[in-house]
């Protein structure tokens, strides 16, 4: 075993099983005796003695659909305060692959929406798939441009 200053263990050996009753973990392996979980290659998780286990008994809900496609959804506020902390310049269009770049939403997201809470500032170019009517709005009374994408 190794130690740093007599103190904090750093590093602990590995338990080596079935190697002799002297060292605590001999025989039969801390597996207990006989039985099925003794043995190897055994994998009980939900087996309930025959019973019909709980995820048979109740019943399937639901549908999630493979092709759907998952939307970020922004706020103003958010905007406001990257162009508070990054110092964006107004020639700047705010798309989906400035955000990205930005690190602001995840790579996975193939769409974006704007939505209404906070205030922005001032006048910039948005290009998003979907934006909210209060947000809509918000974005006209500050002079910024808006530009929807088409659906696909």
């Amino acid at each position: 075993m190794t130690y740093l200053n007599n103190t904090s263990k750093v590093k602990t050996n590995k338990i080596r099983v079935g190697r002799g009753i002297g060292s605590g973990k001999g025989k039969t392996s801390g597996r207990g005796i006989k039985g099925q979980k003794s043995r190897s290659g055994v994998a009980i998780k939900s087996f309930e003695g025959g019973q019909m286990p709980l995820y048979r008994r109740l019943p399937k809900r639901g549908f999630n659909s493979i092709k759907k496609i998952k939307i970020a959804k922004i706020n103003l506020k958010n905007i406001q305060k990257i162009i508070e902390n990054k110092k964006i310049n107004s020639e700047t269009i705010i798309n989906l692959n400035f955000l990205k770049k930005e690190k602001i939403i995840h790579k996975k997201y193939k769409q974006y929406k704007i939505l209404g809470s906070g205030e922005i500032k001032d006048k910039f170019n948005f290009e998003a798939d979907f934006i909210s009517k209060s947000a809509k709005a918000k974005l006209e009374k500050s002079g910024s441009k808006v530009t929807l994408k088409k659906a696909n």
